[in-house]
Protein backbone atom coordinates (compact mmCIF):
# COMPACT_ATOMS: atom_id res chain seq x y z
CA UNK A 1 0.00 0.00 0.00
CA UNK A 2 1.31 3.43 -0.88
CA UNK A 3 0.63 6.75 0.78
CA UNK A 4 0.73 10.04 -1.05
CA UNK A 5 -0.11 13.43 0.42
CA UNK A 6 -0.05 16.61 -1.60
CA UNK A 7 -2.10 19.18 0.30
CA UNK A 8 -3.91 19.42 3.62
CA UNK A 9 -7.71 19.44 3.67
CA UNK A 10 -10.30 17.56 1.67
CA UNK A 11 -10.13 17.28 -2.12
CA UNK A 12 -12.46 19.45 -4.21
CA UNK A 13 -15.94 17.96 -4.77
CA UNK A 14 -15.51 18.36 -8.55
CA UNK A 15 -12.65 19.72 -10.58
CA UNK A 16 -11.77 19.56 -14.30
CA UNK A 17 -8.38 20.35 -15.75
CA UNK A 18 -7.42 20.45 -19.43
CA UNK A 19 -3.87 19.29 -20.09
CA UNK A 20 -2.24 20.07 -23.44
CA UNK A 21 0.00 17.26 -24.66
CA UNK A 22 1.89 16.73 -27.89
CA UNK A 23 -0.84 14.29 -28.95
CA UNK A 24 -3.85 16.48 -28.15
CA UNK A 25 -5.73 17.63 -25.08
CA UNK A 26 -6.41 15.35 -22.11
CA UNK A 27 -9.19 16.31 -19.70
CA UNK A 28 -8.63 15.23 -16.09
CA UNK A 29 -11.86 15.02 -14.08
CA UNK A 30 -11.67 14.71 -10.30
CA UNK A 31 -14.70 13.91 -8.13
CA UNK A 32 -14.79 13.47 -4.39
CA UNK A 33 -17.67 12.25 -2.20
CA UNK A 34 -17.89 11.00 1.38
CA UNK A 35 -17.12 7.28 1.30
CA UNK A 36 -20.10 6.28 3.44
CA UNK A 37 -18.14 3.49 5.14
CA UNK A 38 -19.65 2.04 8.31
CA UNK A 39 -18.35 -0.15 11.12
CA UNK A 40 -20.16 -3.16 12.56
CA UNK A 41 -22.30 -1.04 14.90
CA UNK A 42 -23.64 0.86 11.83
CA UNK A 43 -21.59 3.94 12.78
CA UNK A 44 -20.35 5.93 9.79
CA UNK A 45 -16.62 6.59 9.61
CA UNK A 46 -16.06 10.30 9.09
CA UNK A 47 -13.17 12.00 7.35
CA UNK A 48 -12.88 9.41 4.54
CA UNK A 49 -13.67 10.47 0.97
CA UNK A 50 -13.82 8.36 -2.18
CA UNK A 51 -11.94 10.17 -4.94
CA UNK A 52 -12.14 9.23 -8.61
CA UNK A 53 -9.78 10.54 -11.27
CA UNK A 54 -10.81 10.11 -14.90
CA UNK A 55 -8.66 11.04 -17.89
CA UNK A 56 -10.45 11.53 -21.23
CA UNK A 57 -8.90 12.08 -24.66
CA UNK A 58 -9.71 11.60 -28.36
CA UNK A 59 -8.01 8.97 -30.45
CA UNK A 60 -9.00 8.47 -34.10
CA UNK A 61 -12.19 10.47 -33.48
CA UNK A 62 -13.36 8.29 -30.57
CA UNK A 63 -13.34 9.30 -26.90
CA UNK A 64 -10.98 7.16 -24.80
CA UNK A 65 -10.74 7.18 -21.00
CA UNK A 66 -9.10 5.63 -17.95
CA UNK A 67 -10.31 5.89 -14.36
CA UNK A 68 -8.85 5.19 -10.94
CA UNK A 69 -10.50 5.43 -7.52
CA UNK A 70 -8.94 5.73 -4.09
CA UNK A 71 -9.76 6.82 -0.55
CA UNK A 72 -8.51 9.98 1.11
CA UNK A 73 -8.55 10.34 4.89
CA UNK A 74 -8.39 13.72 6.55
CA UNK A 75 -8.73 13.99 10.30
CA UNK A 76 -11.45 16.32 11.43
Amino acid sequence: MAELQATPGFPDAKKETKIATGYGDVVLIQRSVPAGLKVEQNIELTGINLVSLRAEWRSNGAVQSKKIEFYVYRNG
